[in-house]
């Protein structure tokens, strides 16, 4: 590595402050370091000052490629708990992975572990009983992976972690060298911990869109099958399928095409959507429907019409036009004028469950609604207005789903005068505030929601008709959706000063994950993040 980029590494943590530790009166650094094919290999400095622990740093920064990725981490807080207790603390997180602290099971920090590398390497585990979502994650510990770990990362390594009777926990800050870069990172917030401060919010997100258009075209096979996900911490890859998500993913794949202009990446999306057609649609009459598992869903039928509205959109070529249309015959199976919209099929276009999921019904307006844009008619048209009619008799609005919020948008540039449906979206947000201020999860769909509800106030207001928001934070809307933006990617983005401690970072470099499920990343996971910060782009840098 140059001198110069060391010696800029150097003043970065300085000017960070807090190197001393004055209850301890030594200084501790870790040293991460990836050639981003591989996990990051990370060791502990410890000394009296911080001169003196920098030296033996640069020696081996010195001899480190400057393609490498480089975190320094400065530990700071520290804490000592008795073994029970801090078992006793990680049981009562209520979530997996939402332990937010570095441990070690010495003083000298022989045995320290970063958060970064017990999250990369799934250490702490949750119960077996504990499902994701429950808020009872029950964690605990694995010693004996633990100890196999630290006896590779120190092989002369003398402590026994099974016997030590208390656990130093403590919170670091530090910096990030991408290989260009040199980034401070986060020590305020809960998920946002150990991820770069974010300086310049737009080159950001144009980033986080770019390379998350790039994951997901890596997933993409030659015959136009994605890798539908993984469990990166485990080294698990997923094998079931869904086509629904198949279609969903194919649709914000196109967003992001977009908005990056790479319409060189068409082609191979084109093959996706065929790929989907061929392996997944049932066709009865003149009527195709998307099967999954024997099912055919509401759903389904609105992300496969979706996809190839917007792919017929931003392509202009129409090959897929006639099961376009055939899709729409289906879609009406799902609807019936009395009783409303019919969520599950079988095969033989029996009913099989009148309601599945509330998502289905905002997905099927939405996905009307873009079709009747594309290829406006009467039939369509009425179809929508029926469906939206339906939502408002039964109070949409009290869902706050980011699909109804899309419907109504949308549905806004069809029927731009009815207050009925503007007031419907205005509830589906707004009543929605106070979670949406204290979600503490990544949550892209709350991205999602906001994004488009904002679109649909600046309709509404364009229509002439304020007095229908006189009794909401109109303001606070723009500010949520400008936090969650950012708040997304901090505490979704596989960026490289996390994904560094996989077992092979810069394969999941520009996905994005649930920290609840393992640290799930699936395509649609991507999809709603995608979606999500695609539309605010666009939305908050449209005039530029």
């Amino acid at each position: 590595m140059q001198k110069s980029v060391v010696k800029k590494l150097k003043q970065a943590l300085i000017d960070i402050g807090n190197l001393q530790n004055d209850a301890s009166q030594k200084v501790t650094l870790a040293l991460s370091v990836s050639d981003k094919r591989h996990r990051a290999s990370v060791k502990f400095y410890r000394g009296d000052t911080f001169n003196d622990v920098w030296q033996s740093i640069a020696k081996v920064l010195g001899a480190t490629s400057n393609n490498s990725w480089v975190r320094l981490d400065i530990v700071q807080g520290v804490q000592v708990l008795a073994r029970k207790l801090f078992e006793e603390k990680l049981f009562k997180i209520t979530k997996m992975n939402f332990w937010r602290y570095g441990v070690s099971f010495d003083a000298d920090f022989r045995t320290a572990l970063l958060e970064t590398e017990i999250n990369g390497q799934a250490f702490f585990k949750p119960s077996k009983a504990s499902r994701v979502g429950d808020g009872h994650a029950n964690s605990w510990a694995d010693y004996d992976r633990i100890a196999d770990y630290l006896k590779t990362r120190e092989p002369d390594l003398d402590v026994d972690i099974a016997q030590a009777s208390h656990v130093w926990s403590f919170t670091t800050s530090g910096v990030f060298f991408d290989g260009q870069q040199i980034h401070t990172l986060e020590t305020d917030g809960y998920l946002e911990k150990g991820i770069r401060k974010i300086t310049n919010e737009r080159e950001t997100i144009n980033q986080v869109i770019s390379e998350g258009e790039s994951y997901l075209m890596r997933q993409l096979d030659d015959a136009g099958k994605f890798i539908y996900g993984y469990f990166p911490a485990l080294q698990r890859v997923l094998t079931s399928y869904n086509y629904l998500r198949h279609f969903s993913t194919v649709y914000a794949l196109l967003e992001a095409a977009e908005q990056t202009k790479r319409s060189a990446d068409f082609p191979r999306i084109k093959r996706a959507l065929q790929w989907g057609i061929d392996h997944s649609l049932l066709k009865v009459d003149d009527a195709v429907y998307l099967s999954d598992k024997d099912e055919l869903k509401l759903g389904s039928q609105a992300m496969l019409i979706l996809a190839l509205c917007k792919y017929q959109e931003l392509s202009l070529d129409r090959t897929f036009s006639p099961v376009l249309q055939q899709a729409f015959n289906g879609i009406k199976k799902f609807w019936n004028s009395e009783t409303g919209f019919i969520h599950v099929l079988n095969e033989d276009l029996t009913l099989k469950s009148g309601f599945r999921i509330i998502y289905y019904d905002g997905e099927a307006v939405f996905a009307l609604c873009r079709l009747y844009e594309l290829q406006p008619n009467d039939e369509t048209k009425q179809l929508v207005r029926e469906m939206l009619d339906r939502m408002v008799a039964n109070d949409y609005g009290q869902f706050h789903d980011h699909w109804i919020a899309y419907a109504i948008n949308e549905a806004l540039s069809v029927f731009p005068d009815n207050q009925d449906y503007m007031k419907l979206g205005i509830k589906n947000v707004f009543t929605h505030f106070n979670y949406i201020k204290n979600r503490v999860h990544a949550s892209p769909t709350l991205l999602e929601l906001l994004d488009a509800s904002q679109k649909m106030v600046d309709r509404i207001q364009r229509s002439g008709n304020d007095e229908l928001l006189a009794d909401y934070e109109v303001p606070v809307l723009h500010q949520l959706m400008h936090r969650r933006a950012l708040y997304e990617i901090q505490a979704g983005a596989w960026l490289p000063e996390i994904a560094m401690y996989l077992y092979r970072p810069e394969k999941f470099v520009g996905g994005f994950y649930a920290r609840d499920d393992n640290f799930r990343t699936r395509i649609d996971d991507s999809e709603h993040f995608l979606s999500g910060l695609v539309n605010y782009y666009n939305y908050t840098y449209r005039q530029a």
